[in-house]
C-alpha cells in the first residue's frame, strides 16, 4: 500500500513531468488565430482536416512555450532528471496529439469546440507521452505507475483550467 506522502509526491513528480505539455495545450488557447493548420480545406471525406481551432500560431506558439518551460525545469532539475529536448518533445507530441484528436473528431462528424469525453481531455497527454518515450524510459524516476498517475490528474486538471479559460472568455465552451 502506497501511504499518503509516496502518493503525493507521485502526484507532484508527475505534475513536474508533464508541466511542459500541459502549458504547449494551453498556450494556443491564449494566442492562437490566424492561419488554420488545415488551410479551411477537407479531407476525402468531405469533411474538415482538423477544424478552425488548429492555427500555426497556437501551435508553433505551444512549441516554443512548452519547450521554454521544459528548458527551465532541465536548468533547475538537472538534465540527468529533466533531459533537455524531453520538454521539445513533451510538447511536441502533445500538441501531436491534440491534432489527432481533432482529426478524430472531424471524422466522427463534430465541429471544433463541440465535446468529445476522455479524448479532449487526455489525446494531447497520450501524444507527449508517447513521442517522448525514448527518454522517458531512460529515466530512473520514470514508471508506467507514473504514467498513470499522470493521466489519472490530468482529467481534474484539464476540466478545472478549462473551466477557468471558459470564464476568463478566452474559451466559447467550458470543456
Amino acid at each position: 500500500m502506497v501511504d499518503e506522502m509516496d502518493l503525493i509526491q507521485l502526484v507532484i513528480e508527475a505534475l513536474k513531468f508533464m508541466f511542459p505539455a500541459y502549458c504547449a495545450n494551453a498556450v494556443p488557447v491564449i494566442v492562437g488565430g490566424g492561419r488554420q493548420m488545415d488551410f479551411g480545406k477537407n479531407f476525402v471525406d468531405g469533411k474538415p482536416i482538423f477544424g478552425k481551432n488548429k492555427t500555426f500560431r497556437g501551435f508553433f506558439s505551444g512549441l516554443v512555450v512548452g519547450t521554454g518551460v521544459g528548458l527551465a525545469e532541465s536548468a533547475a532539475f538537472g538534465p540527468a532528471s529533466f533531459p533537455t529536448l524531453l520538454g521539445m518533445l513533451l510538447s511536441f507530441g502533445a500538441l501531436l496529439g491534440d491534432l489527432a484528436g481533432a482529426f478524430l473528431k472531424r471524422r466522427i462528424g463534430l465541429a471544433s469546440g463541440d465535446l468529445l469525453p476522455v479524448v479532449d481531455q487526455l489525446d494531447f497527454m497520450i501524444g507527449a507521452i508517447l513521442l517522448s518515450l525514448p527518454i522517458s524510459l531512460s529515466l530512473s524516476s520514470f514508471s508506467w505507475e507514473f504514467v498513470l498517475t499522470a493521466l489519472m490528474i490530468t482529467l481534474p486538471v484539464h476540466l478545472l483550467t478549462n473551466f477557468g479559460a471558459y470564464k476568463l472568455k478566452l474559451k466559447n465552451n467550458p470543456w
